[in-house]
């Protein structure tokens, strides 16, 4: 087994806070993210679950009739809890084999007059196909809800920032996710009138003093321990206590409430937020950069597949998703990776049907691939405190050497 590096790797690229980002100034986050991006105004809310949830209320008062909402299998749990809160049906969907986008069959049978909504997702940074995702909904008169948490600063292959392909699109602002103000969300729509009632539902969610300076209280931790140096105490001490006890689901981050708090964004983490914003632009090029010139070792490598873009189009890179031949010789590397503090961890532990606590949110369903896409796959980081040294042991960890 690799020895543990003396200062902790994030398993995802994050933009690090300046001193100088804390002080008071303008809450102008979502209209510098929007120019940015190059989009119509944003509408900016406290999660991005958050603004799944209000996307979801949103349609479904303008299609009341309709309750389904289709999503892939292998997704975030926080996207059944969303589909659940906002009292709607959801309806699983398979992806394709060994890929993370839903299989174009599998979601014609899934879609039909009862459909409210289908949400393709830009799973870790890289960009989806949402064509299909388009056509279907086109043929069955549903809404397309982008989930692009994972993928601020992606581009489609017309040079356009995903989440404007949909009718809805939203973005998290979660630690680790590039721009972080702790807990934050981005909502994004093409039509103005859509764009309008989204605007409207997020002013009218009410602030919350409690929820608000536990947000603060985390975004200054975030700002001290986002680093090589603090990530030990805030990352990677509770990942190894809880692989310990087996709780791989605690080791990553999928053991969340069943209830998303709703509470508006004070004006200082907006200011935080914003005073950062200027600063992305350069992070993400220097992922990219980074991650091309990885990019070839990985594909050296007997039996992985690194999960790329399509043609034309251009993700992010907070880590590299891979696919290993099969869930031993997975479970080998990250016997040997999880706990050193190398940033190698899972994405998301399960399909979506195999999380115990879900049993009452996601309906049973023989999801074959999704199930094997979760037990073969896993992430490295691709954060700019990684060292060539460090990657290339990574690499003979995968590699068997």
């Amino acid at each position: 087994m690799l020895p543990h590096r003396r200062h902790e790797l994030p398993p995802t690229a994050g933009l690090p806070l300046r001193l100088a980002d804390l002080r008071p100034g303008a809450p102008t986050l979502a209209d510098d993210v929007a120019a940015l991006l190059g989009t119509p105004p944003l509408s900016l809310t406290c999660s991005g679950t958050a603004a799944l949830l209000l996307a979801l209320a949103t349609l479904r008062e303008l299609a009341q009739r309709r309750r389904r909402v289709v999503v892939p299998a292998y997704t975030c749990p926080l996207v059944a809890i969303a589909v659940q809160q906002a009292g709607l049906e959801l309806q699983l969907c398979d992806l394709r084999p060994g890929h993370y986008d839903m299989d174009p069959s599998a979601l014609r049978a899934a879609c039909d007059e009862r459909t409210l909504a289908i949400v393709p997702t830009h799973l870790a940074g890289r960009v989806a196909d949402v064509d299909d995702a388009l056509a279907v909904a086109r043929e069955v008169g549903a809404y397309v809800i982008e989930d692009a948490a994972q993928a601020l600063g992606a581009r489609r292959a017309d040079d356009a920032s995903v989440g404007l392909a949909g009718d809805v699109g939203f973005f998290s602002l979660a630690a680790g996710k590039g721009l972080s103000i702790y807990e934050g969300g981005l909502l994004a729509a093409r039509d103005p009138a859509l764009r309008e009632r989204l605007a409207d539902a997020a002013k009218r969610v009410p602030p919350h003093a409690g929820w608000e300076w536990r947000r603060r209280l985390e975004l200054l931790g975030y700002a001290a321990l986002y680093r090589p140096w603090g990530l030990r105490l805030a990352y990677g001490n509770p990942l190894r206590c809880a692989l310990r006890r087996g709780d791989e689901i605690a080791a990553v981050g999928d053991d969340f409430p069943l209830a998303i708090p709703l509470h508006r964004v004070g004006r200082w983490r907006q200011a935080v937020g914003a005073r950062a914003v200027p600063r992305l632009p350069a992070l993400l090029d220097q992922l990219s950069t980074q991650a091309q010139r990885r990019l070839p070792r990985l594909r050296q490598l007997d039996g992985i597949e690194v999960l790329e873009d399509p043609a034309g189009a251009h993700g992010t890179w907070p880590f590299f998703l891979l696919l290993l031949p099969d869930r031993r010789r997975r479970d080998a590397a990250l016997a040997q990776l999880w706990q050193g503090g190398y940033g190698v961890s899972r994405l998301f532990i399960h399909a979506l049907p195999d999380y115990p606590y879900l049993a009452g949110t996601v309906p049973a369903q023989d999801v074959p691939h999704a199930r094997d896409f979760a037990a073969r796959s896993l992430s490295i980081g691709n954060s700019p405190w990684m060292t060539d040294a460090d990657f290339e042991a990574i690499c003979d960890v995968l590699g068997g050497g």
